[in-house]
């Protein structure tokens, strides 16, 4: 979580009191979410890599289902062989066809057969937990989708929350804007009476020129909020600015947070889904060692001519087959597969602590954040009555103008610090609930 700080504050996002020529749409927090999810780029590509893993699971359907491939060929020959048994196949042969010389020199022979083939797998141990592998992985990449829409929300969440906070420190420096013009007209007033040195007038010119950089500032950031926004929405933002339809609360709700970590977060279960199909690869390689029985099948068909069916026949069998040595092949390919699965498992545990650590953390904040919370809202609290006070004060021509400068300065800063705050721990709060979600 990357926090504001608060001289990026005071440049922040808004424009709502300069006047802009771009579009202002108005967006509500509800909005945004749905839109999200319905377009955000991210959110694709994660779907585009779940309908991936899918397909190579839907692969492994020829693990039970038979191939059926059909054919034609057509041939012309004056090979002996070739041709005696194309004869035979076209059931044309005579007793003339026996004649050695024919035998050994035949005339061109043409030849068209049509073959229908039927491949059915019967026993494939190591193909079924492959199979399971890959069911693994698409369970795996199916979570971690769910959890990439999970991390747009808490995302879109915070952007939300930042536009509203760079609105609500452009409402703060319009009106330190306003306090600062108007002490400019008392300084000008009492200055052209001849009560106060021309020093004087000149720091509240410098104080009034820093609040209009600042609100400057303001207004050219926050098309780079708008644009983020777009961003996330995938949206075009060309001569558009969004404007959210609630505003900052300048209060915080305290709940009680979770402090241990779920099992049930969809992206450590898709760590443990990539794990259980690394096992199972190790399990495929092994029962690759075992032999496979698969049955075959033909119907075939030949002709003189093209697409002709005189002759018919099939044929029918199953074949047991056995790698019994392939050069280490197999053996390389077990061995590789227990250091993927080794691997895996310990990247799992290592994610799952750093998850722990990462909420442990984050709960820490939280706190912080609260107290953070409290501490300026006095702060800002006690900075309001300081420049009431010091303002009344210098009316009565009892403060400098020096003086009343620094509190109507630190008034605003401490407003800006206590939204700051507010900010931070709304955010920290949902991040917490991401965490543990």
């Amino acid at each position: 979580m990357k926090t504001l700080h608060v001289v990026t504050l005071m440049g922040c996002l808004a424009f709502s009191t300069l006047g802009f020529s771009q579009d202002t749409l108005t967006i509500s927090k509800k909005e945004i979410g749905q839109k999200a999810l319905a377009k955000n780029l991210q959110i694709k590509i994660a779907n585009e890599n779940f309908k991936s893993a899918q397909a190579d699971y839907r692969q492994s359907n020829a693990l039970y289902l038979p191939s059926i491939t059909a054919s034609h060929t057509a041939i012309s020959t004056t090979n002996p062989l070739m041709a005696f048994g194309s004869k035979l196949n076209q059931e044309i042969l005579s007793a003339s066809d026996f004649n050695p010389a024919l035998l050994n020199d035949p005339a061109k022979t043409k030849n068209f057969a049509t073959k229908i083939e039927v491949l059915q797998p019967l026993i494939n141990v190591d193909g079924m937990y492959g199979r399971q592998a890959a069911k693994s992985k698409m369970d795996a990449f199916q979570l971690q989708t769910e959890r990439t829409q999970e991390y747009l929300e808490l995302e879109v969440n915070k952007a939300f929350m930042q536009l509203q906070l760079a609105y609500k420190a452009v409402s703060v420096l319009t009106k330190a804007n306003q306090t600062a013009d108007a002490n400019l007209k008392l300084i000008t007033n009492y200055f052209n009476q001849g009560i106060l040195q021309k020093t004087d007038l000149l720091s509240v010119q410098v104080r009034v020129n820093e609040i209009k950089n600042q609100l400057q500032y303001a207004t050219s950031n926050v098309q780079n909020a708008s644009d983020y926004l777009a961003f996330l929405l995938n949206e075009d933002n060309t001569n558009k600015i969004y404007k959210p339809l609630e505003t900052l609360d300048n209060s915080i709700a305290i709940d009680v947070m979770n402090t241990v970590l779920s099992g049930n977060r969809k992206d450590i279960q898709a760590m443990d889904k990539a794990s259980q199909a690394y096992e199972k690869m190790v399990l495929s390689n092994k029962m690759s060692f075992l032999p496979r029985l698969n049955a075959f099948g033909s119907y075939e068909m030949y002709d003189t001519s093209f697409l002709g069916t005189n002759a018919k026949g099939y044929l029918v069998g199953a074949q047991l087959s056995w790698s019994v040595f392939d050069g280490f092949k197999s053996i390389g390919k077990l061995e590789k597969a227990k250091a993927d699965s080794q691997k895996s498992s310990l990247e799992s545990q290592q994610y799952k602590a750093q998850s722990q650590l990462e909420l442990n953390k984050t709960n820490r904040q939280l706190r912080d954040a609260e107290n953070k919370v409290n501490l300026s809202k006095l702060a800002f609290d006690q900075s309001q009555e300081a420049y009431r006070i010091r303002s009344n004060r210098f009316t009565q021509g009892l403060e400098k103008t020096t003086d009343l400068l620094q509190s109507e300065t630190m008034m605003a800063q401490k407003e800006l610090e206590f939204l700051q705050a507010v900010f931070e721990y709304n955010f920290t709060k949902e991040y917490v609930q991401f965490l543990t979600k």
